[in-house]
């Protein structure tokens, strides 16, 4: 690094007063789809700030961006632009197998009053002991998007639905009331999102907080797969992929869906004839006063550490994802989920959107940010991911007795994969 050439004191000095090094420079980011375009976004408000740094944002979509960073850290690096965009949830794969290949941000004036900006629950999949490999980007606090017409003719106020044994309720209702709409969809074959975002809301995963336990068969994760399994069962959750929810969205089939907070962009930008039609509300809970906040998806930012540019590169994600400013433009713009604690303070944040019926959808959204339980991903997330997903299958299949039976053995087979102890 080239702070630890010229020293601390000189280091802190340049920090403080904004080195030439971090005042000019070509940057270029690997990003992928709506983060793409939500990143250059915010190019105009940081040009204004800093003229002589360019920032180049190639969008080379999501499984590219995966598959060219381990092949450039696998090769030392070689080929890595200056900035790369990583998903919380394959983070640790990088950091775990390759943790030479990014720059550590504290070197870079990632202060402990900086981090302090952002929940924990964003920061434990970004930082190994004392290095931060990524700076926080967007989030995913979990919310229901619900169409206001269907759910009002079945005479069903949302406020109303605090369990899932509610919600299971109050989708036969919908479905009587509105031939051929079905309450919610869930990608069954191919994707885990119902079970992850209702067990991190329960505070059980995959792993333990600290990364070093398999925890997916814990009373909570079971009872988590039970209820996802009586929501099937009781067609209240039918099988969709994400092209076909949009398309329900838009056909009017689907009358929910619940994701993390970053598809509210999907929605408005999927089905811009429904404006006024949608809303939103908080996902429900196993139990009436139980927690109702979790997190799905969401990105970071992190920097090369082979980067000609590393100071210009902080200066930008300081500036992209430490700001307001940053934050909100890309909320503004592209639906993306500010991490930054303090953007829910923005105006903007609490004003009413008319898309989604003059509700302050952004202010119910972000209200949850501080209520989410950390859930760890890592370096084994994806082998993990794999497994629970076919012991899913087989369970709906009838393959196992009960949800107990089905995680045990998901437990097992991710402690083959992974050299990891099942939790006590």
């Amino acid at each position: 690094m080239r702070f630890k050439l010229i020293g601390a004191t000189a280091a802190v000095a340049l920090l403080a007063s904004g080195s030439a090094f971090a005042q000019s420079g070509n940057l270029t980011i690997w990003s992928w789809n709506v983060a793409a375009s939500a990143l250059k976004s915010t190019l105009e408000g940081f040009n204004k700030l800093h003229p002589d740094i360019k920032v180049t944002v190639e969008d080379l979509g999501n499984q590219q961006v995966f598959d060219k960073m381990l092949a450039a850290c696998a090769a030392g690096g070689e080929g890595l632009p200056d900035i790369v965009t990583v998903e919380n949830f394959e983070a640790e794969i990088f950091w775990n197998r390759f943790p030479d290949c990014f720059a550590n941000l504290k070197d870079l004036g990632y202060t402990a009053e900086i981090q302090a900006k952002f929940p924990e629950f964003k920061r434990t999949e970004l930082e190994v002991g004392d290095v931060a490999y990524a700076m926080p980007w967007d989030s995913g606090p979990v919310a229901v998007f619900y169409r206001r017409d269907f759910y009002e003719k079945a005479g069903v106020d949302p406020a109303s639905i605090k369990t899932w044994d509610d919600f299971i309720a109050a989708g036969k209702k919908i479905s009587a009331a509105n031939p051929g709409v079905v309450m919610a969809q869930a990608d069954f074959n191919g994707d885990s999102e119902w079970f992850r975002m209702i067990s991190n809301e329960q505070g059980c995963g995959y792993f333990s907080s600290d990364g070093q336990n398999i925890t997916i068969n814990k009373p909570a994760c079971v009872a988590t797969l039970e209820k996802v399994k009586e929501m099937k069962d009781a067609g209240t959750l039918t099988a969709a992929i994400w092209d076909e929810k949009i398309q329900a969205n838009t056909a009017g089939k689907a009358a929910s869906q619940m994701y993390g907070g970053w598809y509210e962009g999907t929605v408005r930008s999927g089905s811009p004839d429904l404006s006024g039609k949608w809303g939103v509300y908080m996902m429900p809970s196993l139990t009436a006063d139980g927690p109702r906040a979790a997190n799905l998806g969401g990105s970071s930012l992190a920097i090369a550490a082979n980067s000609a540019n590393k100071e210009a590169a902080w200066t930008y994600i300081d500036y992209a994802l430490g700001t307001n400013e940053g934050q909100v433009a890309m909320l503004k713009s592209f639906g993306l989920v500010p991490s930054l604690l303090s953007a829910v303070q923005d105006p903007f944040v609490n004003e009413a959107q008319p898309y989604w019926g003059g509700q302050k959808v952004w202010a119910d959204i972000l209200s949850t940010l501080p209520k989410i339980v950390p859930s760890r991903g890592t370096q084994f997330q994806t082998d993990a991911d794999a497994i629970y997903k076919a012991t899913q299958t087989k369970y709906f299949a009838g393959g196992y007795p009960d949800a107990k039976a089905a995680l045990d053995d998901a437990a097992k087979q991710i402690e083959t994969a992974t050299g990891l102890p099942i939790a006590e």
